[in-house]
């Protein structure tokens, strides 16, 4: 365990390097000097007043901090390690209990002390929440939660018991984002509940709603000092969502795409400008494509790029992928194709080693919140193991930096490790 000096010092790390990048950004060039003693240099070579650094630095603390990550599926095996484990049941074709996905995580990675505290799940990403202080937190909840045997017509259906809801807030998170092809394993009444829980537990939604107003509704969050995000929630049928899932005027549903059209995007833009005013940053999170894979559709990065150039978007938070995939930074604006998944019950699951899916990000951009510009950002490998998150391990967090760097060459960006084992983004500008 660090000691309290060892914290302090990696905290003015993290620092220093929000006030470089934001300079960077700003097209300033810095010479670099031990803490307290930086200096600043100008286009010319000539030093930088002290007031510039000082301007400089007041920039860099104005920024918007967020947290994202892929998909987050506390159901079926983890929520029966949970505090409230719930009915077991699975329709499965290979697996008829949950406790199955728990038996096969302990054949692979060894013994879960069960009932686990909410907090267990987490792991290590909570120090490093606590450490990076994000003004939000936004996830994709990717399971139902609910007491609902209404069991939907597919191959896997994920439920969480409601009362396990706390483990959801004992990260903290903000907003949950919803239109997914998990949200309606357990039917309409199940949908209704898991919108009812999320509610009680103070946690706002996108995505999904008793109809398509209220599925197509952002979450509008506040930030003091900063101003608003508004997170609108997108699902695809790329992703395998149902069509039969979309919310209608009168109908309970998730806020499903109808293709990756132009005319697509511009629904898109007017939903966004009915709401969205100067200041707002819009955060465009989207369930789309397979689950494996590293190819990133042309239709998707066309999408993404209109849906900056055309509607507004400020972040396109791309996931379902189970595994992390390349990123891009077009005309200043962070676009995600696949975050990997976050948590999930795969553990001794076989098949797709070689992606490592058990390799998982925690993605903290930081952004202008007067332009929704990305300044920043910073990632933190992580490993599930016994359905916890642990920080992942030297020759994975390399992995994990050469996967982004290969994927990210057609897209002018590439990723560099920091002395504290996390990786850091560097793009190459667009126009």
């Amino acid at each position: 365990m660090k000691n309290r000096e060892s914290i302090k010092h990696v905290d003015q790390q993290l620092q220093r390097r929000e006030f470089m990048s934001y300079a960077l950004a700003a097209g300033i060039a810095m010479v670099c000097r031990p803490i307290g003693a930086q200096s600043i240099m100008g286009h010319t070579g000539g030093r930088a007043s002290e007031a510039d650094a000082t301007k400089l630095r007041s920039h860099a603390t104005s920024l918007l901090r967020l947290f994202l990550c892929g998909d987050v599926m506390t159901g079926r095996g983890i929520d029966q390690i949970l505090p409230h484990a719930g009915n077991p049941v699975l329709y499965e074709r290979h697996m008829k209990s949950a406790t199955g996905y728990v038996e096969l995580a302990e054949e692979a990675n060894g013994p879960i002390r069960k009932p686990v505290e909410y907090s267990y799940i987490w792991g290590d990403a909570l120090a490093e929440l606590a450490r990076r202080k994000p003004h939000l937190r936004i996830i994709n909840l990717e399971t139902a939660v609910t007491h609902s045997d209404d069991v939907a017509d597919k191959a896997v259906n994920y439920r969480m018991q409601p009362d396990n809801i706390p483990c959801i807030n004992a990260a903290n998170i903000d907003c949950c984002t919803l239109a997914n092809n998990h949200v309606l394993d357990w039917g309409y009444e199940g949908l209704a509940e898991t919108l009812r829980v999320l509610k009680a537990a103070d946690i706002e939604i996108a995505g999904a709603g008793m109809n398509l107003q209220q599925a197509r509704a952002p979450a509008l969050l506040t930030v003091p000092g900063k101003g608003r995000v508004l997170v609108f929630s997108f699902g695809s049928e790329t992703s395998g969502i149902p069509r039969s899932w979309a919310a209608t005027a009168d109908t309970a549903g998730v806020n499903l795409l109808p293709d990756l059209s132009s005319e697509t995007v511009r629904g898109i833009r007017d939903s966004i400008e009915q709401t969205k005013l100067t200041g707002d940053v819009a955060v465009l999170s989207i369930h789309w494509g397979g689950n494996w894979g590293y190819e990133v559709p042309r239709e998707q990065l066309e999408f993404a790029h209109r849906l900056i150039d055309e509607a507004g978007a400020d972040i396109v938070h791309g996931h379902s992928s189970h595994h992390v995939k390349g990123m891009e930074v077009y005309k200043g604006k962070l676009v995600f194709y696949g975050c990997g998944d976050f948590l999930n019950d795969y553990e001794g699951i076989t098949g797709y080693e070689a992606y490592r899916g058990d390799l998982v990000m925690m993605y903290f951009p930081s952004l202008d919140p007067s332009t929704g510009n990305l300044i920043s950002l910073h990632m933190t490998p992580m490993q599930i193991k016994r359905f916890r998150l642990n920080r992942a391990l030297d020759n994975d967090v390399l992995w994990l930096k050469n996967v982004l760097n290969r994927e990210g060459k057609k897209f002018g960006t590439s990723v560099v490790l920091s002395a504290d084992n996390t990786l850091m983004l560097g793009w190459i500008s667009s126009n």
